[in-house]
């Protein structure tokens, strides 16, 4: 699906967030170790692109 609103960077920091919060809440280290990776990759994504950087041969990462 195309974006043009880029937002993605933005969506994953926010899943990333949710399950960072629900795996430590309940315990469960997989979701921990999950909503972690997806929150660190969110931010460089989002950062690359708000620099205007190209990221995996794509100028907009949307």
């Amino acid at each position: 699906m195309h974006r043009s609103d880029g937002k993605i960077g933005t969506e994953m920091i926010v899943l990333g967030v949710i399950l960072l919060i629900i795996g430590l809440l309940a315990g469960i280290s997989l979701l921990t170790t999950i909503g972690g990776v997806l929150l660190v990759v969110g931010a460089v994504l989002w950062v690359l692109g708000a620099s205007g950087r190209k990221v995996g041969g794509r100028k907009h990462f949307f």
